[in-house]
């Protein structure tokens, strides 16, 4: 064994105690070292390898574009607000697609464009190499133009309710039978004509599939393209011949399989009922009670709850990402502690628009691990709790979902807080969440409205206390 595949096995055990590590919040930063050395020892065995079969001169370009990218790449890391990590996550899975169609391209230009030339490739294994060539291609470009469309509609660029095109489940069915069909004509005669076929059809492909997904399941669509970018990876590998490409990309990929089939459950939807879109339509409402009559309640009212309760249950979303308000929020979780209220958190599964979006939150503001806990975990708790805030959260503790037949979540498995002896949700208007579904939480006897910027409502608060 050489040196650089005892280097791939190192880095390969490194990637999945790296996954191991960030399945757990308290392991959560060992994994990320984990992840950061494998990736360290696996650019440099890359690098050592191809010194030995390429000249100085482009060893030195690769170089350099490492480190351009690592500049870029601490320089974005420095700038980004957590508010707009699912858009930025969303934009590196494109630029994985892009490589793996520049690879796939670059296989078919160096080997079955030089037919009848001597090639690495024997004859009686072209056939293999042609299929690679194709698939690689088709996962990078749906992967590509998918990871855009998901960056724009997380970054409000474009519209996030569904692209509702007439037959649109058969269009994506007829695209995968065109690419089935394109497939066998390229092992059997491969030629340009065919290469840039596929590669328009699943540019168009990737582009159709998540404009026909509505805002509401957009963290299955994160998790969904991280998937594809794992595949897309390991298919780069197979064309390289290069196992540690394979063994990250079967990695990323099952991981991300699995993560959307969590994603999946926590909303009450199958894969396939995703990918057919129609859910986070703008302007759909529930029946019933959107005319209803809310009631307001000032910072010091809420104060005065707080001094009252024995347990509190924070349940935050996306709009406390939004008003930077994790500080407050866990120095409110401080103060009420030290005053003898047993305080926790409930996270929904899909809270916020990228999956543990409001648990990186909450780890950076120092909120201690043992009291965050998941839906499941909390759910038969908010009964007997005394206080519930929903900081900024909207559609995962919409009541609709259970009592709804016609809303567009029915079905979808939410935080009951409106069980609880006092809801106050923190909102700067009456308008509906990210899914464009009205929530019926706003109007019942034992809710609350708190109007304005969560992180100034919430100092409020701690001032008044």
């Amino acid at each position: 064994m050489n040196a650089a595949a005892a280097a791939y096995i190192v880095a390969a055990l490194l990637f999945v105690l790296s996954l191991a590590g960030l399945s757990k919040h308290e392991t959560a930063k060992s994994g990320n070292a984990f992840g950061i050395a494998g990736m360290a020892i696996a650019l440099a065995a890359t690098i050592g390898l191809a010194a030995q079969s390429i000249e100085a001169a482009a060893v030195g370009l690769i170089v350099v574009a490492m480190a351009a990218g690592a500049a870029i790449g601490l320089w974005r890391a420095r700038r980004v607000e957590m508010t707009g990590m699912p858009e930025l996550i969303a934009l590196l899975h494109s630029f994985v697609g892009l490589a793996a169609v520049l690879v796939g391209w670059n296989g078919y230009l160096s080997v079955e464009a030089q037919a009848g030339t001597q090639t690495e490739v024997p004859a009686d294994l072209l056939g293999i190499h042609s299929a690679e060539v194709v698939i690689g291609v088709f996962i990078g470009a749906v992967t590509l133009t998918g990871s855009i469309v998901a960056f724009l509609k997380l970054s409000a660029r474009i519209p996030s309710n569904p692209l509702m095109l007439p037959g649109r489940n058969w269009l994506n069915l007829g695209a995968l039978v065109a690419f089935v069909a394109l497939t066998v004509a390229f092992v059997v005669s491969p030629g340009l004509g065919l290469l840039v076929a596929v590669t328009v059809l699943a540019l168009a492909l990737g582009w159709h599939l998540v404009a026909s997904i509505g805002g509401g399941d957009m963290p299955v669509v994160v998790s969904m393209l991280n998937s594809y970018s794992g595949w897309a990876a390991a298919a780069s590998g197979f064309l390289l011949d290069n196992d540690l490409l394979i063994i990250t990309g079967a990695l990323v990929g099952s991981s991300g399989a699995y993560l959307s089939w969590i994603m999946c459950r926590a909303m009450n939807r199958s894969f396939l009922s995703v990918i057919a879109g129609g859910f986070g339509n703008e302007g759909s409402t529930a029946t019933g009670t959107e005319d209803g009559v809310h009631t307001e309640i000032t910072a010091e009212e809420v104060a005065e709850l707080l001094r009252d309760a024995k347990s509190v249950v924070i349940t935050p979303g996306y709009g406390m990402a939004v008003a930077h308000a994790q500080g407050p929020v866990a120095e409110l979780t401080r103060k009420l502690a030290e005053s003898g209220a047993e305080v926790r958190f409930g996270i929904h599964p899909v809270a916020g628009r990228l999956p543990g979006h409001m648990n990186v939150l909450l780890a950076e503001a120092k909120v201690p691990y043992d009291i965050v806990l998941e839906m499941d975990e909390i759910n038969d708790d908010l009964a007997a709790t005394s206080v519930v805030l929903v900081i900024g959260a909207n559609d995962t503790v919409n009541p609709a979902a259970l009592e709804d037949p016609g809303s567009p979540i029915a079905g979808m498995p939410v935080l009951q807080v409106w069980e609880a002896g006092h809801v106050v949700v923190f909102k700067r208007s009456m308008s509906t969440g990210y899914a464009g579904v009205q929530n019926p939480l706003f109007f019942r006897e034992n809710t609350r409205m708190l109007f304005g910027d969560a992180r100034e409502r919430v100092e409020d608060i701690l001032k008044a206390l």
